[in-house]
């Protein structure tokens, strides 16, 4: 099975307390399998038709490029534990309906105006259902990051049925991108903790890199001399 990422018998040690079979786990955890990696093709479809009939007809593609994950088995347990979803191996219907991103597509623009225009562009889509947005780059966060989250539905049709799936869009820029994930890097290295000072270092290096796509995008505008693209989206 193609779509397979974790296995049973992995999580029953882990986890002992599921009530059902062998077979049931296997089969729920294959079900989000198939139905997440499914959302993220499709949509990874979506955003790249998009991008391909701008630079038709704009001569200019907005995507830089994108990248999708699927949050693994385990760490979506974890995540359910920390919202205080009580016994999640065996409520994994409530799993589903409250953590939005076990799947994920990091889709990485070139200027940071093309983000907002993007996931206009995607929303404006009949079958595409908008949940949530999060808005850090005109609200960063304290650590100075900065990046759009916009978690969608998407229709997935199977054999007998249609169902809509949750993925988690996050819309960053090349700098917002650089950044991210060198800080994640830092972070990781250390175990989540940083002192203050690095912290600060790290908040104005973000600040320097906002200042550098602002500017990019104006010096964009004077060497095309083009009017706004968006301007009809």
């Amino acid at each position: 099975m193609a779509f397979r990422y974790y296995y049973a018998d992995r999580i029953r040690e882990k986890m002992p307390q599921f009530k059902g079979t062998d077979e049931e786990l296997q089969s729920a955890i294959d079900e989000i399998s198939l139905l997440y990696n499914s959302a993220i093709r499709v949509l990874e479809t979506r955003i790249k038709i998009i991008s391909d009939d701008f630079d038709k007809k704009h001569s200019y593609m907005p995507i830089h490029h994108y990248q999708s994950r699927l949050k693994a088995f385990d760490s979506i347990i974890e995540k359910a534990q920390r919202y205080g979803i009580e016994d999640p191996i065996n409520n994994l219907d409530v799993l589903k309906r409250e953590i939005l991103d076990i799947a994920g597509l990091r889709v990485v623009c070139n200027y940071e105006e093309d983000l907002i225009a993007l996931s206009n562009m995607l929303l404006k889509q009949e079958d595409i259902v908008m949940i949530r947005v999060k808005d850090y780059v005109r609200n960063p966060k304290e650590s100075g990051y900065r990046s759009l989250h916009v978690v969608v539905a998407v229709p997935v049709y199977l054999v007998n049925t249609k169902k809509m799936v949750p993925v988690e869009v996050q819309f960053r820029s090349i700098t917002m991108d650089a950044w991210a994930s060198l800080e994640h890097e830092l972070r990781y290295k250390n175990k989540g903790e940083l002192a203050q000072d690095i912290e600060d270092t790290l908040k104005d290096c973000a600040d320097i890199l906002h200042d550098v796509d602002e500017r990019m995008s104006r010096v964009r505008h004077e060497v095309l001399k083009d009017e706004n693209k968006y301007s009809d989206y």
